[in-house]
């Protein structure tokens, strides 16, 4: 009897969909710590070569000034969107002085918070807002954990895709109505097997000892100026990264079971008032310090692994895109920085997670309850921390499983997918891309984390300076191979249209900033 998967992949075979499936659309946004040639994160202002942070598409910042974020367009095909990656590497590599890009998800040497310089967006009210937003970061949860890196997949079905797809289902619905609900329940299966990310990909099993200071940890010592945890896969996503722990003593619990339940309860977030944050100056020295005192300032402070999104319009807020318009496409942020890929993810990486989010999209995914929730955050940690235990076990359906057993099960599930992408194709790349993931269930030591470990041992060599001798191999990998000129020019081109662009953003503010946040809160 084949499986509800197996049915949906010969139903949209029938109706000749690969085809169809050509028009996706997929990029990436990476991000990397601009470090100073001795492994301290860089002091130095944005580089003023690369343009405007706050208005250039393709090079921002995200926390810190020292914290690049390359953004690539959306694509067709995999091979434009890493060869657009890799120009803006090689141009931004073009205008560094005596800095390099960190290799890694987690920092380098930090001495403390202090030495995390918050980004700077210039004058205008929307690039204050901007500043603002992550000064109430860093008061709410400490700058060290904002200079983590990561990579976000997005990805995107097209129009014609949802179009048979849903005629396939029977579904009468509202095709935006059909389009959302369908992205909001690949959102919750990505939650409910998203560990699997983690456990592959995973590349950060050990840190600086620097990055935690004095505070008290279960890790173990590794050398003299690490830490890292035996069976560790993604540190970066377990209880010392990125989590928004404080939202559950704060009341606030996002709802993924639908779309209006998602921006419901993340327009409740951003409008209650948190004591603990009132406690914090709203405006210290003449800066603002938060935007607000709200659970969560703005929908972007909640962190997840997976994001529903809609193109923003304007000033527009999040959570309003999304009731306007519904979803348009995914954004996974569960993936490391690759530290053995200069461009930090590869493109068999992308073609496993491409088969990973389609198999989300045909197998079945019934609402959560508080119950199931609470597995897939303990699932998650447990996989950060101790994924390669060879004993591992994760909670499911109210009991426990082998980690590689369930892996298992998803992988012969995948494989249905896989399939269907490689229908007529020369090459069986996605079945291959599956085939080289599932070797790493049967031997652990396959994994990124597995191979750190591994070689820091054998170099004898602080995480500290694996990760260096990794960011300035990637750096002479990129300088080897110089932009040509026209592609020079029009990096260049494009970094003074963005200073332009800032210009003209902050001669044209007519209200106060106190207003145009009040502005921007009063959306309805």
């Amino acid at each position: 009897m084949k499986s509800v998967i197996e049915q949906r992949v010969t139903q949209l075979l029938d109706c000749d969909i690969r085809k169809v499936l050509g028009a996706r659309k997929v990029g990436l946004e990476k991000e990397s710590l601009r470090v100073a040639v001795d492994g301290g994160i860089a002091q130095t202002p944005h580089p003023a070569g690369l343009g405007s942070a706050f208005t250039h598409p393709s090079i921002t910042t995200d926390y810190s000034e020292a914290l690049v974020e390359l953004v690539t367009p959306p694509f067709n095909h995999f091979c434009d969107t890493l060869q657009f990656l890799d120009d803006t590497h090689r141009f931004i590599y073009s205008q560094l002085n005596n800095e390099i890009l960190w290799a890694s998800s987690m920092p380098c040497v930090v001495e403390g918070d202090a030495s995390i310089p918050i980004a700077q967006y210039g004058s205008s009210n929307a690039a204050r807002m901007k500043s603002a937003y992550r000064r109430g970061l860093g008061h709410r949860y400490g700058r060290m954990m904002q200079a983590i890196a990561g990579v976000h997949f997005n990805y995107s079905y097209p129009d014609e895709f949802w179009s048979r797809y849903q005629s396939i289902l029977g579904d009468q619905r509202d095709p935006q109505v059909f389009i959302s609900e369908s992205y909001i329940g690949i959102v919750r299966n990505l939650q409910r097997y998203g560990w699997l990310v983690p456990y592959l990909f995973g590349a950060s099993p050990a840190i600086c000892a620097s990055f935690l200071g004095t505070s008290p940890t279960s890790l173990k010592k590794w050398f003299d100026y690490s830490y890292y945890a035996p069976y560790a896969t993604s540190l970066r996503m377990g209880d010392i990264g990125y989590q928004n722990s404080k939202e559950g003593e704060a009341g606030i619990k996002v709802d993924y079971n639908s779309l209006q339940g998602y921006v419901d309860s993340l327009t409740y977030a951003i409008s209650t008032a948190y004591p603990e944050y009132q406690k914090i100056d709203m405006v210290r020295d003449g800066k603002w310090q938060q935007l607000n005192a709200n659970i969560l300032q703005i929908e972007n402070e909640h962190y997840s692994s997976v994001r529903p999104k809609q193109i923003l319009q304007g000033e527009e807020k999040p959570s309003l895109a999304l009731a306007r318009r519904g979803v348009a496409y995914i954004e996974l942020r569960s993936i490391d920085v690759n530290a053995y890929e200069p461009l930090g993810i590869s493109e068999e990486q992308m073609r496993f997670l491409e088969s990973f989010l389609l198999f989300s999209l045909l197998s079945p995914s019934e609402p959560y309850d508080d119950a199931e929730l609470s597995e897939i955050k303990h699932n998650i940690n447990a996989v950060a921390e101790r994924g390669r235990d060879p004993q591992l076990k994760l909670r499911r359906a109210g009991g426990e499983v082998l980690l590689r057993d369930w892996a298992n099960e998803i992988f012969e599930q995948m494989s249905a997918s896989c399939d269907l992408l490689d229908k007529d194709a020369e090459a069986h790349s996605y079945c291959d891309a599956l085939q080289t993931q599932r070797a790493k269930i049967s031997d652990p030591d396959l994994t990124p984390s597995a191979r750190m470990l591994a070689e820091m041992a054998e170099n004898k060599e602080e995480f500290y300076h694996f990760a260096l001798r990794k960011s300035r191999q990637h750096q002479q990998w990129f300088a080897q191979r110089p932009l040509d000129a026209d592609k020079l020019t029009d990096f260049q081109h494009q970094a003074q249209q963005s200073i332009a662009r800032q210009r003209e953003i902050e001669a044209s503010d007519d209200i106060s900033f106190e207003t145009f946040l009040q502005n921007y809160f009063a959306q309805a």
